[in-house]
């Protein structure tokens, strides 16, 4: 399970799970071919950095973010993806690929959109070890956002007014939930619903009284909407919000038990900055945020840059 959001100029994910798969921070140069099942290779592109497992060679990106500032996250869509068989005269692009197909050709999102209107999104998975996994996505530069599932139905792009996605119901489903919580506030509360009574509140936060707490993806889109929404920085850039507004909905071991002796975690905590390209992450055993620039390599190369993730903390003692 996870949650994606996009604020100011960053755009990031938890990664909500029981399984690690070797993620890296990876950097995709412009030469660095992008590779396709069922379409031509793409030899030029935009460069981008994202984490990503690196199989065959082949970086298989979770979330990333172009040189244009446009980003990408795939979350789990269980029992609501559903991907098609391929289509003569449509570019069939499967799910793994779906990511760089994107990033790779479009300098916005209304470039994205144009994209997907061609777009056929195939049940073709990496390997037999690979099989595919239920997706869907949010993407986002710094004008809008827009989340894409693939349905039943067919393909459907939702302009993501809230520029947060978590994992289920359909996004329509969680834009529609939040009508249940209109009625929070972040002011200090009065009593209008007993006239006469003198009742004080005994603690500060009233107003979010309701708001969830539990870990359902339901719940964390409202929460992180929410904290998102009212969120506010005192200085320009304030990366440290982000992960703030991200660590309001971050799963701790022991609380989602996923059945032998496994649990759910916040396995990283990700934020790359739409302008400067530089991907700040934290893992859940390294709380301290690290970086990666993607403009410190050369992206007219023709290879990746694969960053290894600490996943250990640095303790700074002071005396």
């Amino acid at each position: 399970m996870c949650t994606s959001v996009v604020y100011k100029n960053y755009f990031g994910r938890n990664l909500d799970f029981d399984i690690s798969y070797g993620e890296r921070v990876v950097i995709q140069p412009r030469n660095f071919p992008i590779k396709m099942r069922l379409e031509k290779d793409i030899e030029k592109h935009y460069a981008m950095i994202g984490m990503a497992s690196v199989i065959d060679g082949q970086p298989l990106f979770y979330d990333a973010v172009n040189e244009k500032g446009v980003g990408a996250a795939g979350l789990l869509f269980a029992g609501n993806a559903t991907y098609y068989e391929p289509v003569e005269g449509k570019k069939n692009v499967t799910p793994f690929e779906f990511i760089p197909w994107l990033l790779g050709q479009a300098g916005s999102v209304e470039e994205i959109k144009e994209l997907l209107k061609d777009c056929n999104v195939v049940n073709v998975p990496f390997s037999e070890e690979l099989p595919l996994s239920p997706m869907h996505w949010m993407i986002s530069d710094k004008e809008q956002s827009i989340t894409v599932e693939t349905l039943e139905s067919g393909m459907k792009v939702y302009d993501n007014p809230v520029g947060v996605l978590t994992n289920n119901p359909p996004f329509d489903m969680q834009l529609f939930a939040l009508s249940d919580y209109m009625s929070l506030h972040t002011n200090q509360s009065e009593n209008v619903a007993f006239p006469g009574l003198d009742i004080q509140p005994y603690s500060r936060g009233f107003g979010g009284l309701g708001l969830p707490g539990d870990l359902s993806s339901k719940s964390r889109f409202i929460k992180a909407t929410f904290t998102k929404m009212n969120s506010l920085s005192e200085k320009e850039g304030d990366l440290s919000q982000f992960f703030h507004i991200l660590d309001s909905v971050c799963q701790q071991r022991g609380l989602v038990h996923m059945g032998d002796g496994k649990y759910e975690i916040t396995i990283y905590s990700s934020c790359c900055d739409l302008e400067t390209g530089v991907y700040y992450y934290k893992t859940y055993d390294c709380s301290q945020i690290k970086a990666v620039r993607m403009r410190s390599v050369d992206l007219d190369g023709s290879e990746i840059t694969v960053s290894l993730i600490d996943t250990e903390d640095e303790i700074k003692y002071l005396v």
